[in-house]
């Protein structure tokens, strides 16, 4: 065998094949700490310069939308921004993570066009509260009200531009307070809707076994009524206005906890005693954002109207049969009875009230047209607004 054509080199001599290799990977440099540190400050001066640019813009905006009478919030826009933001990304950043920053983005922006001033069940930290930064974000002034009552009449009485309701739960169903107020106030339209994912928390400064009175809201309590019933049971429940009051009240009184969010423990300086509480695992809340005018079509829209009916045997049938005829498909249905005698009469059977979801748009031509044939076959029937269906977050 030939020494030449070994494959093995003397000690300290690098074969000819490896040469080349070794060179190139000694000279190419991992980066270092400081060097992925010093181009994170180059790609945030750069996106401050973006958004800033971006806000600029924005500002534009909000004077052309002034001159032409268009109202600076629109949910059909901020919809279709998000979504286009979430279809452009590829990772690794979570979608979730996107989507409050977009949220933070345009709350910005609009309170550079104009300041938004938006109605709530509060005071803050209640799930209303949630629900309204979820939707409008941190940059609008926030109004909180002592009532669901209330939240219309600040709208209605243009003291602010949007109000925030809840609508239905997923474990305690309607929200008896917010049906009647479209009631009177019918000419109020939905402009979106918030699904909020509610995790209750037991909240206090004792220990959990000293507590004996627990603080929330009468929904909250219902929709933890089990857990309470079996962990609890010495504990007397008491009914206060909202969840965050609740908190307040835990706060200042001794053997005393409250049932509300974890951001409410925090803003009242409490102890978590146990989270996630409620009976249902899929606990959700449905909050509707009223105003004057309605919402624009997006294409995955809803429609929420409320009928009134005699109570008659067939009448609700009679009045629906034209969705299915259309194709319409319907999502939700509430009954509520109106006592009393209807107009101009001394006395009659109790009418009904019917709240229904359907999906699409008033102004497609099937439910245009299923409408229509309802209308005649119903007492009285009202349109409370189209909107962007909305995906659940978290609270």
């Amino acid at each position: 065998m030939n020494r030449k054509s070994s494959s093995r080199s003397r000690p300290g001599q690098a074969s000819k094949d490896q040469g080349p290799a070794s060179k190139s990977s000694s000279s190419k440099k991992l980066p270092t700490l400081a060097s992925l540190r010093a181009e994170i400050d180059r790609m945030d001066q750069e996106l401050v310069r973006l958004l800033n640019h971006r806000s600029e813009i924005s500002v534009q905006i909000g004077q052309l939308k002034h001159e032409q009478g268009i109202e600076v919030w629109s949910s059909t826009r901020e919809e279709e921004v998000v979504a286009k933001a979430l279809a452009s990304s590829r990772g690794p950043l979570p979608q979730e993570t996107l989507k409050s920053i977009f949220r933070e983005l345009m709350s910005g922006s609009h309170a550079l066009q104009r300041t938004l001033r938006v109605a709530y069940l509060g005071p803050k930290y209640s799930y209303s509260h949630l629900a309204a930064v979820a939707k409008f974000g941190t940059a609008v002034e926030y109004v909180p009200v002592g009532s669901i009552a209330a939240v219309f009449e600040e709208v209605n009485r243009r003291n602010v531009q949007f109000g925030l309701v809840p609508l239905e739960n997923s474990t305690d169903g309607r929200i008896a307070d917010t049906l009647d107020m479209f009631i009177k106030l019918p000419n109020l339209k939905i402009r979106a809707e918030v699904r909020l994912r509610v995790r209750h928390c037991l909240m206090g400064r004792c220990d959990w076994g000293q507590v004996r009175r627990v603080y929330s809201k009468s929904q909250a309590l219902s929709q933890c009524r089990n857990w309470l019933g079996k962990n609890l049971p010495q504990a007397v429940k008491v009914e206060v206005v909202s969840t965050a009051a609740a908190a307040e009240l835990a706060q200042r009184e001794d053997l005393a906890a409250a049932v509300a969010s974890r951001p409410a423990a925090a803003a009242y300086g409490l102890n978590v005693l146990a989270e996630n509480i409620e009976d249902q695992p899929h606990n959700v809340t449905r909050f509707a954002v009223i105003a004057e005018r309605a919402e624009e079509r997006t294409g995955r829209d809803k429609t929420t109207f409320m009928i009134r009916l005699s109570n008659q045997a067939g009448s609700l049938a009679r009045t629906i049969s034209p969705f299915e005829k259309f194709g319409v498909n319907m999502t939700w249905i509430e009954s509520f009875p109106i006592a009393g005698p209807r107009d101009g009469e001394q006395d009659s059977n109790p009418s009904y009230l019917f709240f229904l979801d359907v999906e699409g748009h008033v102004t497609d031509e099937p439910i245009q047209k299923a409408l229509e044939a309802a209308r005649k076959r119903c007492e009285r029937l009202d349109i409370l607004g189209s909107y962007p269906r909305s995906a659940c977050i978290e609270s």
